[in-house]
């Protein structure tokens, strides 16, 4: 494996305030299976993730329970990594910013764009929002508050530092305008260029001094720096970047990372910001960013007040991880934002995992157990009208389509086109009628091959759910004794061995949910999450 060299991709680190919701483990997920399917095609790849645990917000949840900030980080970037562990994600690294090695570098990174004269001190003035650790200029606020939250501002001043993101605007521009593929999909491109970089970029605020809770400046200790710098290194010091020219072997094999799967409301820091503060370092840019959708749920942004904030640990002990990737991964659009309800998961489970997929691999193995005692043979005898052909052509060409579709990041669509391989399988069954040919022995040989070209099918299809579903997959594979493939054999037809035993017993992949039984667990899930915030609130 590597053989067709390297991938490196990142998500955004989750930011260790609170346990992520389904939205924030969307994106993992979505991440895993791009770095799967790439390790499938046989890349060397490397993937990382992790927590982003400085800064002010967290110094005050901190002292609110009357603990230290690290104590509070440990527990939290425990809790998010349990999560990504659940649902089954394949990391190399999970950073902490709290990593020794990573605090080391940001500060030498800080020393390093001061001493060029990248960085000056100044003083901050303007409006402030706590809760986003943000200043504002008047003109910026919304009815005089926060325009990102929503939440009281107050008057403040501060000495800080500041980065001249002007001196490399024009490079920026530049690079953004010969790489078109940099920032993906296209709309976040026009956003960032016709939003920040053509009316001009204001330096940007890297240090603080109004909590302590962060990395010291070097050569000034009542500053700590800030998010930018900290937070965005991460892609380079989880690697082994080394400001003194001393990088390990694994960044200069690695960098500059593939892609940057981020949600879309930080596009403008890994466009902006994280391009200059590489080009200031002179590093190469990440060769893509991509900042995908919101899930929404049932169409409004999660609140706890609400009751109707998803965590994928829910989810999954409703539904099973596959079930809840599944959905994740179908349910979201290349562009806009994805919707997520309790009925829809119910409806999708149903109709797709357990309709679709699961009665397939089923009715599959009983039909070969029931006629054949399990065996799987290759007969040759095709039908007159095309219809063994049709299939054939349908299968062999499901890999071509999902690796395009993987190519442009549209995951839905690639996951779309293997359950249309499944779903051409269930038709094959109608069209062929295997019950019917069981019941004329002269029919003996065309029931073998139909059940021979319908274990091959489910095969394939199965090699390319790994990506996605990986338990669901190996267990198919396993029940139907197929064996995982090379991606590039995944075209061709016919490559499971003739005579080849399926399982005795088949397991049930996806029992049929009854939707008042779940609708009534999630009931519970809710009110149990307006409680804990009712009490939070009762505390505060």
């Amino acid at each position: 494996m590597g053989s067709k060299g390297k991938y490196y991709l990142t998500t955004a680190i989750a930011y260790t305030s609170g346990k992520p919701h389904i939205g924030n483990t969307y994106e993992v997920v979505l991440a895993d299976s791009i770095v799967r399917f790439k390790r499938q095609q046989g890349y060397d790849v490397h993937f990382q993730t992790g927590t982003d645990e400085h800064g002010q917000k967290i110094e005050a949840k901190a002292k609110a329970k009357g603990i230290s900030p690290k104590a509070y980080v440990d527990d939290v970037a425990g809790t998010v990594k349990s999560i990504w562990d659940l649902m089954g994600t394949s990391y190399d690294r999970f950073i902490r910013t709290t990593d020794e090695d990573h605090e080391k570098q940001v500060a030498k990174i800080f020393t390093k764009l001061y001493n060029q004269g990248d960085i000056y001190k100044s003083a901050y003035e303007g409006m402030y929002c706590t809760e986003c650790e943000s200043f504002w200029t008047t003109t910026q606020l919304v009815d005089g508050k926060c325009p990102d939250c929503g939440r009281e501002v107050s008057h403040a001043r501060e000495e800080a530092y500041f980065f001249k993101l002007s001196k490399y605007a024009d490079q920026l521009i530049d690079h953004i305008n010969t790489h078109p593929e940099f920032i993906q999909p296209v709309s976040r491109k026009n956003e960032m260029m016709n939003n920040f970089l053509l009316p001009g970029l204001q330096d940007l605020c890297v240090s603080r001094t109004s909590f302590t809770w962060g990395i010291p400046v070097e050569f000034d200790e009542k500053h700590v720096i800030y998010v930018w710098i900290d937070a965005l290194s991460n892609y380079i010091t989880g690697i082994g970047y080394d400001v003194d020219g001393n990088s390990s072997e694994e960044y200069k094999k690695y960098w500059p990372a593939d892609l940057h799967l981020i949600g879309k409301d930080i596009v403008r820091f890994h466009t902006i910001y994280w391009p200059i503060i590489l080009m200031a370092l002179g590093e190469p840019l990440p060769k893509q960013v991509f900042g995908h959708p919101w899930l929404l749920q049932g169409g409004e942004k999660m609140s706890k007040s609400r009751g109707n904030v998803v965590y994928a640990d829910d989810m999954v002990e409703l539904f099973g991880v596959d079930a809840v990737r599944f959905f994740v991964l179908h349910e979201m659009p290349y562009e806009n934002d994805g919707i997520i309800t309790w009925e829809l998961v119910i409806e999708r489970y149903n109709s797709e995992l357990a309709n679709v997929l699961g009665n397939l691999v089923n009715r599959t193995i009983s039909m070969s157990n029931k006629y054949f005692g399990g065996e799987v043979k290759k007969t040759g005898v095709t039908d007159s009208e095309g219809i063994d052909e049709d299939l054939k052509k349908v299968v062999s060409s499901t890999a071509g389509v999902v690796e395009e579709k993987m190519e442009e990041l549209r995951v839905a669509d690639a996951l779309s086109a293997i359950f249309s391989l499944f779903r051409r399988c269930n038709k094959y069954i109608d069209e062929t009628e295997p019950w019917v040919l069981a019941k004329d022995e002269a029919k003996k040989e065309r029931l073998a091959e139909v059940l021979y070209n319908l274990t091959e099918s489910i095969c394939v299809g199965a090699n390319l759910l790994l990506p996605f579903m990986p338990t669901t997959a190996e267990k198919i594979l396993k029940q139907l004794n197929g064996s995982e493939r090379e991606f590039e054999s995944l075209s061709e037809f016919g490559l499971l061995a003739s005579g080849t035993k399926v399982t005795e017993k088949p397991e049930i992949l996806f029992a049929r949910l009854d939707q008042k039984e779940i609708m009534a667990k999630v009931e519970e899930i809710q009110e149990k999450q307006r409680a804990e915030y009712a009490a939070e609130e009762a505390k505060a």
